[in-house]
């Protein structure tokens, strides 16, 4: 234990010299500044395009969920508990209006219904621009 004391003592010795180094004239302890730090010319080496176009490589097998929308209508809970088969639910567009064409709940299109196959189809007829589509989001 005594030697514990010893070196816990001449440590602290050494810690109080080592401060008393660092004092200014008044008495106040000086704080050093640590080195800034130097760095290279920092360059791009990933070989991709620069600035605001990204490298769409990396999220092309990414899949998506793609739904076309007819229109809407808000309905209270007692008209909806209502609804049976052959019950007819009014929408707020037009007949002839082009469909809301959504990715992942973001519109991107409009287009009208087409039979390709005896399946249905969609036949894009305007697509939103990219400006637009992130000036929606904001």
């Amino acid at each position: 234990m005594s030697d514990e004391k010893e070196n816990s003592g001449a440590a602290d010795a050494d810690w109080a010299a080592a401060m008393a180094e660092q004092s200014d004239a008044d008495g106040a302890t000086a704080v050093a500044e640590p080195p800034a730090a130097e760095f290279e010319n920092l360059e791009d080496t990933s070989g991709g395009p620069a600035g605001d176009e990204a490298n769409l490589d990396v999220i092309l097998d990414i899949p998506v969920t793609i739904s076309m929308e007819i229109g809407r209508t808000h309905i209270s809970i007692r008209n909806l508990l209502q609804l049976n088969q052959g019950s007819v639910v009014e929408l707020d567009r037009l007949a002839g209006e082009p469909m809301d064409v959504l990715v992942n709940g973001t519109l991107v299109a409009h287009g009208e219904v087409v039979v390709v196959n005896e399946k249905f189809g969609i036949r894009l007829t305007d697509v939103i621009s990219p400006a637009e589509r992130v000036k929606k989001l904001k």
